[in-house]
């Protein structure tokens, strides 16, 4: 592309951009934008129109983020983690009640979650943590229990909303900055048994009843298929009966009758693969694919500590929402409430992927202006 820019075929600003993540990145959202369409009954309102809007609007926000100079996001990354941790701990203060949960800010006309954008701020703070952690401190407490503070804080308060689904989301991107940055794998392995043998004493002591409701579910959604497992059962339904074609744009039946609950967020997978077949799944698994192909190159090519872990990071939150939804809608994982980026309707998730997109392109920007040796992460 560089080459043909030379020539003076393309503009340069224009082909230094990165089309191999902002062209899937497109056709991802367009092809959103249609199943929304189709699960409004063939009407732009009130999914289709809004998701294409917010896409717009979230694509100036990456925009800016991916011109920040390296210095300047150095500088604001724990202040701004601390903004977003009081924002946190707004919520809890006078948060707007949706759902039965206390989740959302409402400044005037504007309605945020905090906690989607604690996502990419920890991500952000736990990359600024381990660049300025002298390496001989990799395997001491010292390269733990501050990071470890860093996670545990926001999720804390995440789990007051109640939203465990969001706490667990925060805790990933966490941990992968924190094993990428090197500590020993013998505290990941040991972590990973103290909670499964804490397991049985969380669901009975700490979860709510419907949240060990969707444990129970996912373990066995036949028990109950009108009740508690009559999304996931519903969900399956869908997917199955897309066969390899799908039934045709605008033509499912899951969701036009009301089979399929949150057809347009939870689901949207689902409503997607009914009308669209396994041909339709397979295009957005490769979107998927060829997105997160990008992140990981980015941070593999990262010139410094910071930048690398920042996109590993970046890009595992991002992996996050896309894996945890897949898994839910084939009944894999328990149901979570996590949207399927860049295709359910949600501002709050879109804003959160945006967010990582541009810290992204941010990195991608700072590796294209730096001499090429790269960092292994």
């Amino acid at each position: 592309m560089n080459t043909i820019a030379a020539r003076g075929i393309v503009p340069e600003p224009i082909a230094r951009q990165p089309w191999e993540m902002l062209i899937p990145l497109v056709l991802l959202t367009a092809f959103g934008g249609l199943v929304l369409y189709s699960a409004a009954g063939g009407a732009m309102q009130p999914f289709a129109q809004s998701h294409f809007i917010r896409f717009a609007v979230l694509s100036m926000m990456t925009a800016v983020i991916a011109v920040m100079p390296r210095d300047f996001v150095r500088m604001v990354t724990y202040p701004g983690y601390l903004a977003v941790l009081l924002m946190l701990l707004g919520v809890e203060i006078v948060g707007a009640v949706g759902g039965g949960s206390q989740r959302w800010l409402e400044l005037g006309p504007i309605r945020i979650q905090p906690s989607e954008i604690m996502k990419p701020a920890v991500v952000l703070a736990m990359a600024r943590f381990y660049e300025t952690l002298p390496t001989g401190m990799i395997g001491t407490w010292r390269s733990i229990v501050p990071a470890g503070m860093l996670i545990v804080l926001p999720i804390g308060l995440v789990l007051m909303q109640p939203d465990l689904g969001t706490s667990v989301a925060i805790a990933f991107g966490g941990v992968v900055v924190m094993f990428l940055a090197g500590l020993p794998l013998w505290w990941f392995l040991l972590a990973s048994g103290s909670a499964v043998a804490a397991a049985p004493l969380v669901y009975f002591f700490a979860l709510r009843d419907y949240q060990r409701a969707r444990v129970t579910t996912f373990l066995d959604p036949e028990n109950d298929p009108l009740g508690a497992g009559y999304h996931i059962s519903q969900s399956k339904i869908a997917i199955g009966s897309g066969g390899i074609f799908g039934k045709g744009f605008n033509n499912g039946t899951q969701s036009h009758l009301n089979y399929l609950p949150e057809p347009h967020t939870d689901f949207v997978f689902s409503t997607m693969v009914e009308e669209w077949g396994l041909m339709g799944g397979l295009f957005v698994l490769a979107m998927y694919a060829l997105i997160l192909r990008w992140g990981w190159k980015v941070a593999s090519e990262s010139q410094d500590r910071f930048s690398a872990l920042l996109a590993a990071g970046a890009t595992a939150t991002i992996f996050f929402y896309i894996a945890i939804n897949l898994l839910m809608v084939m009944g894999l994982a328990p149901a979570k409430g996590i949207p399927l980026p860049w295709m359910s309707h949600g501002g709050s998730s879109m804003m959160t992927n945006m967010i990582c997109i541009g810290l992204l392109m941010m990195v991608n920007r700072w590796n294209s202006m730096a001499p090429r040796r790269g960092l292994t992460i």
